[in-house]
């Protein structure tokens, strides 16, 4: 279940955490499993959506989704520029390829691009100490609107208790010094841990879902509602006596004698085969287990002491009841990697409420 009101109200509580700033919902991956066109209409509120690739922005504009669109990843060649001038998509330009085939451009869009800035992340963008140079190139560009809009991204805003975030903002700092155009440089983790991060847009990915960048807080005590419950029911319950082992290669063993709902969910649904026995999973509204190794398609939950549960009943994998923070805590992952790969056989519907 995608609950589109929970993704409006996260909006909301990044413009509250954010005053003043404007707000680039980013939608790529799926909108981070949640749906790309449900996300779209949910966060149409937001200043602008941002996707990773050229594919996911044809994909908003099929349906008729008219917003401002920003390319993460930039163009990859002069076809794909094409198309993103045609269609009045943004690009990153973070390679000197990427300026060239702007320079080179005749058509007759003029494009806004955001120039990609690596302040310490090491993945994409210009050197600082190549900006002045690029700048100049793009504000000479005559297909490129002025003045262009400068960013970087964040790789451990996370961490209140390292310096990196601090000695990424000085080198921005550096970098832009002079240079008209308006910056972004805060993802979630930034623009809630650090406000001289926050400039004059925000880029909120996995808050605007309910769930917390931080290793140490959910959700929910950040503000957020989770957008997305994954959800199954019981198959078939059954007891085991003390000793007996559950599941492929009996990883968990009954310390006592114990009842165990079978739940109709597993890997192959995009249950992280990781998790552990002890994660946490809901029945019927009640907390309980996981015990032994999910398979491809069943999940063993430990139910002893919980009384009448039966076949149909609903088990809560992550939502509301069981924080998804916990759940990817046992797993040995993270909350983004959970709900990016649930998989095509999930059906999810959608509420507003």
């Amino acid at each position: 279940m995608i609950d589109t009101a929970a993704l409006r109200h996260n909006l909301s509580r990044v413009r509250a955490l954010a005053p003043g700033c404007r707000v680039l919902a980013v939608i790529k991956a799926n909108a981070y499993g949640h749906g790309l066109v449900t996300a779209a209409e949910a966060l149409a509120g937001a200043d602008g959506l941002a996707v990773a690739r050229l594919g996911e922005a044809l994909a908003l504009r099929e349906v008729g989704c008219r917003a401002r669109i920003v390319l993460l990843q930039g163009v990859r060649d002069a076809a794909e520029l094409k198309a993103a001038a045609r269609h009045g998509f943004e690009p990153f330009v973070h390679q000197a390829w990427q300026v060239a085939l702007l320079e080179s451009f005749r058509g007759p869009q003029i494009l806004r691009v955001w120039l990609k800035i690596d302040s310490g992340m090491h993945r994409l963008g210009f050197a600082p100490a190549q900006v002045p140079a690029v700048a100049a190139r793009l504000a000479a560009c005559r297909a490129v609107a002025q003045p262009v809009l400068l960013a970087t991204h964040l790789a451990d805003a996370e961490r209140t208790d390292l310096p990196v975030t601090a000695e990424q903002l000085r080198a921005f700092t550096a970098a832009t010094s002079g240079l008209p155009g308006e910056r972004s440089i805060a993802n979630s983790a930034g623009l809630i841990a650090w406000p001289e991060a926050r400039a004059d847009w925000v880029r909120p990915g996995i808050a605007l879902y309910g769930i917390s960048p931080f290793a140490d807080r959910t959700g929910a005590e950040l503000g957020l509602v989770p957008a997305m419950t994954f959800e199954t029911e019981v198959i078939a319950v059954r007891d085991v006596a003390a000793g007996e082992r559950v599941g492929y290669g009996g990883a968990w063993s009954a310390p006592c004698d114990a009842r165990i709902a079978v739940a109709a969910v597993g890997y192959g649904d995009g249950y992280p085969r990781s998790a552990a026995s002890g994660t946490p999973v809901g029945v019927a509204g009640r907390p309980a287990a996981v015990v032994g190794r999910p398979s491809m398609d069943m999940l063993s939950i430990d139910v002893t002491g919980l009384a009448g549960v039966a076949a149909g009943d609903r088990v809560e994998l992550w939502g509301r009841e069981v924080p998804i923070e916990r759940v990817a805590a046992a797993s040995g992952t993270i909350a983004y990697e959970l709900t990016c790969r649930v998989g095509r056989r999930v059906t999810f519907a959608t509420r507003d409420a």
